[in-house]
């Protein structure tokens, strides 16, 4: 390996994929894979008998297979609170989702993993479902990742008005950036149901996500 890496992947609708590496350093590089609605037997490293997942059982050969890991919630932005900062949701203070109407997101005062590995010299990078705040103070370029990619909450919510568009944003489904200006909460026209926004670092770059095509271009990114 040339370097140590950070990285977390999500996968459409719920994954998040982590990596963090240090060029030139004898450390190991990191990927952790978070995936909602995924049982511990899905796998074929776990022995599932009919689903093959070849990719993730050379992952698990090549590196380490937990056989005793339970996660922090069974919704998903506590489970996340819980992976990054290593304490329970109701010690990180994320018991409940976050909605795309949501102001507030993952303590401010918590400490990340990806802000640890830092420290250590790592390059962190965070692909797929963030759902851990999406105003800017909260965005994972702001929480210890160098770089972000992917939709900031769950993928059947709607976009929220206050995320800021890069100039050369793709529109699509009819969309444009006037008729976006145009939409308001308290309004004759709202966002409507499912039409979540990609978004590259801190600013929407599709919108709406082309949902058909997210798993293989998250794939692509990492």
């Amino acid at each position: 390996m040339i370097g140590k890496t950070l990285r977390v992947f999500a996968a459409l609708g719920g994954a998040l994929l982590l990596t963090a590496a240090v060029r030139g350093q004898n450390r190991p590089n990191i990927v952790i894979l978070f995936c909602d609605d995924l049982g511990y037997g899905d796998l074929g490293c776990y022995g599932h008998p009919t689903i093959r997942t070849p990719n993730l059982d050379r992952m698990a050969a090549e590196g380490i297979r937990f056989t005793q890991c339970y996660s922090g919630s069974a919704v998903c932005s506590p489970s996340r609170a819980a992976l990054l900062t290593g304490r329970y949701p109701t010690r990180n203070g994320t018991v409940n989702i976050y909605f795309h109407r949501s102001t507030n997101g993952l303590n401010l005062h918590e400490i990340t993993l990806p802000e640890l590995l830092k420290k250590q010299g790592y390059a962190t990078t965070c692909i797929g479902k963030w759902h851990l705040g999406h105003e800017p103070a909260y965005l994972p370029t702001h929480r210890g990742f160098d770089s972000y990619y992917g939709i900031p909450y769950s993928n059947d919510m709607n976009l929220a008005l206050d995320l800021p568009f890069a100039p050369d944003a793709i529109y699509r489904d009819g969309w444009t950036k006037e008729r976006v200006a145009k939409l308001s909460w308290n309004g004759p026209d709202k966002p409507p149901h499912a039409t979540v926004p990609l978004m590259r670092g801190e600013q929407v770059i599709e919108f709406p996500a082309d949902q058909s095509t997210l798993t293989q271009r998250y794939t692509k990114e990492a």
